[in-house]
C-alpha cells in the first residue's frame, strides 16, 4: 500500500503533469517525483512535448545518484519501448529504482507493459494509486485513445438576453479578464475549430510550427472532421460554439464538455428571459455541472456529457 508520503508525492506529480497540456500530443502530459531512500523529494519532472525527455527521465537527471534506492512515484505507466527517447522502464531500473509506484496504467503499452518489464527486473511495483485525481489531466488523452477521436470541448457565450455567442476574443469584447480566461482554454487543447471554420493549433508547441496535420478543408460533417484529426495526431479540440459544424458536433453527441460564459441580466421577469431553454443557465441539455466561477463580468460554466 502506498504511504502518506507517496501519495503527497503522487499528488506533486500530477500538478507537475498538467504543465504538459496542450504541448505533448499525441503523447500524453505525464508527471514524476523521485523521493530517496529516506522519503525525501530528490527530483521531479514533466513531459513538456513530444520528442522531448519524459517526465521520469528528467525526475532522474534532477536526482542523479540521490535517485538509488528511492522510489519513483510517476502518473502514467512507464514506457516499454524505445522511440524518439528511451524506454523510461529501462531509465529507472538503471538508475536503482526498487520501487516505483503508478497511478494509471498506459492503454497504449506494446507488448508487456512497463510494469510488468519492472517487475520482471525485480522491482516493486504499485499500481492505481489516486487514479481519480490524475485523470483531471489524463482524462481527455484517456478518453481519446477509448474514443478513437479527440476530446471536444465546446466554448461559447450566453449574453443578457439570453442569445448565443462564440469564443470570447478580442475582436468580440473589450473585456480583457474574459478574453484571457478563453486564451489559456485554447491553450490546454490541440487544435481549435474557429467560428469561420478555419482550423488552427491551439498553440504551437514552444517552437514556431506546425506540429499536427490538420485538414486543410474542414469536413462537412463532424465525426469526418474527428476522425482526420486523430489521425493527425490531435488528442483535443475546442470547438467555437458560433462554428457551423457546431449543431453536428451535439446532434451525434461528439462534444464531451462544454464551457459557457454567462453574463447577468440582473433582475429579471418572464418577458425578459429567451424562451430557448437550450442554453438555460448556460447548460446544454444531456450535460451535467462541473464547475462554476467568476471571470469578470460573467460566469464561467463548466459541464459535462452526462455519462
Amino acid at each position: 500500500m502506498a504511504s502518506a508520503l507517496e501519495r503527497d508525492a503522487m499528488r506533486r506529480a500530477i500538478v507537475l503533469s498538467a504543465f504538459g497540456v496542450g504541448t505533448t500530443s499525441p503523447n500524453p502530459p505525464v508527471g514524476c517525483v523521485i523521493l530517496d531512500a529516506g522519503g525525501r523529494l530528490v527530483g521531479e519532472g514533466y513531459h513538456e512535448r513530444k520528442g522531448e525527455p519524459h517526465a521520469e527521465t528528467q525526475a532522474l537527471a534532477a536526482a542523479g545518484e540521490h535517485a538509488r534506492g528511492g522510489t519513483a512515484v510517476v502518473t502514467l505507466e512507464p514506457c516499454n519501448h524505445h522511440g524518439r527517447t528511451p524506454a523510461c522502464r529501462q531509465a529507472l531500473i538503471e538508475a536503482g529504482i526498487p520501487r516505483v509506484v503508478i497511478s494509471v496504467i498506459d492503454p497504449t503499452s506494446r507488448r508487456e507493459g512497463g510494469a510488468a518489464a519492472l517487475r520482471g527486473a525485480g522491482v516493486e511495483v504499485e499500481v492505481g494509486i489516486l487514479d481519480d485525481e490524475t485523470r483531471l489531466v489524463l482524462g481527455p488523452w484517456l478518453a481519446a485513445l477509448e474514443g478513437k477521436r479527440p476530446f471536444v470541448t465546446l466554448v461559447y457565450t450566453v449574453n443578457a438576453d439570453g442569445l448565443v455567442g462564440g469564443l470570447p476574443t478580442a475582436a468580440r469584447t473589450s473585456a480583457r479578464e474574459l478574453v484571457m480566461d478563453a486564451h489559456n482554454l485554447r491553450l490546454v487543447h490541440d487544435a481549435v475549430l474557429l467560428g469561420d471554420g478555419q482550423l488552427e493549433e491551439g498553440v504551437l508547441n514552444g517552437h514556431g510550427q506546425d506540429v499536427f496535420k490538420l485538414p486543410t478543408d474542414t469536413p462537412h460533417e463532424a465525426s469526418d472532421l474527428l476522425a482526420s484529426l486523430i489521425e493527425g495526431g490531435v488528442r483535443s479540440l475546442l470547438v467555437d460554439g458560433i462554428c457551423s459544424l457546431t449543431s453536428s458536433f451535439l446532434e451525434v453527441g461528439l462534444v464531451d464538455q462544454a464551457v459557457a460564459y454567462v453574463a447577468s441580466s440582473g433582475p429579471s421577469n418572464a418577458s425578459q428571459v429567451t424562451t430557448d431553454t437550450k442554453h438555460f443557465a448556460g447548460l446544454l441539455r444531456g450535460f451535467v455541472l462541473r464547475d462554476m466561477i467568476r471571470v469578470g463580468g460573467t460566469v464561467r460554466v463548466s459541464s459535462a456529457r452526462r455519462r
